[in-house]
């Protein structure tokens, strides 16, 4: 009898020992290039680790580290969170890929999730949203509401991801006025409010009449708001900053992917690939048309970007034309994804040099 109670005694306690592994917390970690009260991109990747708490709750515990520099420190940080039992880490910066893969070959248990980037490995997969989707959406609007015909754009670094932006909003714009020419400052920073406020200042000065912005803050649309020209905000809506100026703004909404890659890491079935979302995925959003836009404009731009959804119309349909002349995509073609990825050049329509 003594030897039966010690059995299921036995089977009781690895019984329990089974639940308390099946209900352990999954530790998913983030790290953020700048402040999540940047107001925008490190913001809305902060409300995307909020939603993997919402829907997951007790499953999960979740943790972030802000304002981390590329290079380096990001390379530390990462190593910090792999080596204190997080399961699945973000790295949300283009800046944060080497020191991602580098990390990632230490760890190799460890699932890792880098925004942006395009080298993967095993356990290392890379994620993006087609944000000159939603750039050729408002560039149509800043077409029609330019009296100047001068757009204003800030701009964080020359990688490929913010050039796109930067073509993607002087063609729709000129597909709508053929006279709209695009400025562009480099502030070379991701966040840093002082020089953005200076550069929309700049852009202002030279007959900017629109404001978009590839930077992190509000700063930019606070400035237009004060110089009483339009302006559309970054990551989140930011009409609180600007609620005259903000004509609306591209919403970068990562909660549903958060979600889906925590959940496939707790259920075991996570595996390497590559994600690149728009419109038509919900990645990229708008918020709210500022009331002053004519009816007819808000009506064309969601229409536009209805086309884009359903993929009737792509923002680098031929003819691609450089701001040399050339002709890069020949009518009837659109441009390619791995040359999207690539872009180092100017369209027609842009003025000024890109930095090399």
């Amino acid at each position: 009898m003594g030897n039966r109670v010690k059995q299921w005694l036995g089977v009781l306690s690895a019984m329990m020992l089974l639940t308390g592994a099946a209900q352990a917390e999954t530790k998913v970690g983030f790290i953020y290039v700048g402040p999540v009260g940047d107001h925008g991109w490190s913001y809305r990747h902060d409300k995307g680790r909020q939603a993997i708490e919402a829907a997951l709750g007790e499953q999960v515990k979740t943790s972030y580290v802000e304002s981390v520099k590329e290079g380096p420190d990001a390379e530390r940080v990462i190593r910090q969170l792999a080596a204190s039992g997080h399961e699945l880490i973000f790295t949300t910066s283009f800046g944060f890929m080497n020191p991602t893969l580098k990390v990632a070959k230490r760890f190799p248990k460890v699932k890792f999730e880098h925004a942006t980037g395009y080298k993967r490995s095993a356990n290392v997969s890379t994620y993006a949203a087609r944000f000159y989707e939603g750039r050729y959406v408002v560039g149509t609007v800043a077409g029609r509401m330019t009296q100047s015909n001068v757009i204003g754009y800030v701009a964080s670094f020359p990688i490929p991801e913010v050039v796109r932006g930067i073509n993607a909003t002087i063609r729709a714009a000129r597909a709508v006025n053929p006279d709209a020419v695009i400025k562009v400052v480099w502030v070379n920073s991701w966040y840093d409010p002082g020089k953005e406020a200076d550069a929309a200042k700049t852009l202002i000065d030279q007959g900017a009449d629109v404001i978009l912005q590839h930077t992190d803050s509000p700063a930019p649309l606070q400035v237009a708001e004060q110089r009483g020209v339009w302006g559309v905000g970054q990551a989140s809506d930011m009409v609180s900053f600007a609620p005259k100026a903000q004509l609306t703004a591209i919403i970068d909404n990562w909660d549903e992917y958060y979600v889906a890659r925590t959940e496939a890491v707790i259920n075991g079935n996570w595996k390497s690939g590559d994600t690149w979302g728009g419109i038509q995925s919900g990645m990229v959003d708008f918020a709210a048309w500022n009331e002053a836009i004519p009816a007819e404009v808000v009506a064309e731009a969601e229409q536009i970007k209805s086309d884009i959804a359903n993929g009737k119309l792509h923002p680098f349909q031929g003819p691609v034309v450089n701001q040399a002349g050339e002709v890069v995509v020949p009518e009837g073609e659109r441009m390619s994804d791995q040359a999207l990825l690539g872009m180092n050049f100017y369209v027609e329509g842009v003025e000024g040099s890109l930095p090399k």
